[in-house]
């Protein structure tokens, strides 16, 4: 019989797992899209967004998931308790259910290239899925070689936001780059913090992850230029009259950014103290796009 003590320590197991808070980069991008969209048409289409909203939560589970199996394949989770393969120990029907997600996440922006009678929005997020998968799935495994964090910035920022701008106006603009390079930033930063606990695991599996390659304490002085760029892009931005000054908003984000700054100057060495951070990362990214996307909207 299970004692409650250990239902209480799986029931966190299975919280750490399904990632709850990390599914604001799926919604996020299709947000800020949307937003830029009313801001220069004064009216937004509320069918593609929702559709489109559904969609990136489900491929956000594909990728959440195969990489959970693709990680197995290779040993580097021996040690991540809270991987839902390790949790349930059947990869073979986390792989499928993966599938699964992928395949309605796809047909959900399917729907949207044929009611529009344009498949655009569904090119633009199958390079997104193909990229995604070269992260981790066999045989390139490029977030083995480091290169997870440029993958990242171009999905999560151009590529998912163009066509979020896309699914509601059906043409580009590149008044959409200033927020696709700030969702960008913020969404690699929680990709990259997310390295600094677990070095030793990568290492042992040949993962050389930026932080693996740059070590902890040159890697949290990289999370400060970060942040740094990413307020400066913005208020260059405004000055410069590529956002609307009511997007400053954004600027309220910075508590996040300074309380995670010193969080990986204090404890970079430390993967007890530090393995969290990339939470603190989330809130940065969340509070930041929300409040963007309010500013293009007012």
């Amino acid at each position: 019989m299970t004692s409650s003590s250990e239902s209480i320590d799986r029931s966190r197991l299975w919280w750490a797992a399904i990632k709850l808070p990390l599914y604001s980069v799926a919604v996020m991008p299709i947000w800020l899209g949307t937003a830029v969209a009313i801001a220069k048409t004064g009216r937004g289409h509320w069918w593609p967004f929702g559709l489109f909203l559904t969609a990136a939560v489900l491929i956000l589970a594909w990728l959440n998931l195969s990489n959970d199996v693709f990680d197995a394949e290779t040993g580097i989770d021996r040690h991540k308790y809270h991987s839902v393969v390790n949790l349930t120990g059947k990869k073979q029907l986390i792989f499928w259910l993966s599938n699964l997600c992928l395949l309605l996440g796809l047909l959900g922006i399917a729907a949207i290239s044929w009611l529009q009678q344009d498949g655009t929005v569904l090119g633009l997020v199958l390079l997104c899925c193909a990229l995604g998968y070269s992260y981790q799935g066999p045989p390139f495994r490029l977030g083995y070689l480091g290169l997870g964090e440029p993958i990242c910035f171009i999905c999560f920022g151009p590529l998912a936001i163009a066509a979020a701008y896309y699914s509601q106006v059906q043409t580009f603009s590149a008044s959409i780059w200033p927020v696709a390079i700030l969702n960008g930033l913020t969404t690699t930063l929680i990709l990259f913090c997310s390295h600094f606990h677990q070095v030793a695991d990568d290492l042992a599996a040949g993962k050389r992850s930026p932080v693996v390659r740059l070590g902890t304490a040159r890697s949290a002085q990289l999370v400060y230029g970060a942040c740094g760029l990413f307020y400066g892009v913005l208020v260059a931005s405004v000055l410069w009259g590529l956002l609307p000054w009511p997007t400053l908003l954004a600027l309220s984000s910075l508590p996040w950014a300074i309380y995670l700054c010193q969080r990986m100057a204090q404890f970079h060495s430390v993967p007890e103290q530090i393995k969290n951070s990339k939470f603190i990362a989330v809130q940065l990214h969340f509070w930041s796009s929300l409040l963007l996307g309010l500013g293009y909207l007012l």
